[in-house]
Parts: structure tokens; sequence; C-alpha cells
């Protein structure tokens, strides 16, 4: 029985060990890649505590992306657009970090 091959992605500074199929690693790196970005820039607004909430912010954000380009729309066609999603997410990073706030008190 022979080994699942697995790939060694990094997201965080954590290390997690995932199998893929030899003709998918480059696919799933970049994968890799392009979420540790996403997370890295929702936690450097220092308003989502928490690897989980960090998570799941950038998991909506990339499925929001996912469905506008499924649906045929451009997600991010203009700056102003960029600056636009920009302000929505800042905005939902404060209501957490509120909700937060009110959770600790």
């Amino acid at each position: 029985m022979s080994r699942p091959n697995t790939v060694s992605v990094e997201i965080l500074e954590k290390e997690y060990q995932v199998a893929c199929p030899p003709d998918e690693e480059t696919a799933l790196t970049q994968a890799a890649r392009y979420l540790d970005q996403h997370m890295r820039d929702i936690r450097s607004t220092g308003k989502v505590m928490g690897l989980e909430r960090v998570a799941i912010m950038a998991a909506l954000n990339i499925s929001h992306e996912l469905l506008a380009l499924k649906s045929g729309d451009n997600p991010i066609e203009t700056s102003e657009e960029q600056e636009r999603l920009s302000s929505l997410n800042s905005q939902l990073d404060e209501v957490l970090y509120q909700l937060r706030q009110l959770e600790i008190n």
C-alpha cells in the first residue's frame, strides 16, 4: 500500500500537512499562500481576535470572491470597488471587535 502524497503548507506561522495528488501540489501551495495573505491582512487590522475568527473572515471574503466570479461579476474591478470592499471589511471588523468586547465584559 502506498503512502498518500502530502504537502507541507504554512499559514500564519503554523505548518499543516495536507494530502494532495502530485499533479495538484502547485495549486495547493498557491491556495495556501492566498489564504495566508488574506488571514494576515485581516489580522493586521488588529480588530479581529483569535485564529478561528480570522479564518472565518478570510473564508467569507474568499467565498464572496468565488461566488462573484461564478456569477460572472468581477469582484474587484476598480480601485473604487476595492476601497468599498475594504471599507465594508473595516466596518465588519469593528462590529466583531465591539461584540468581543461585550463578551469580555
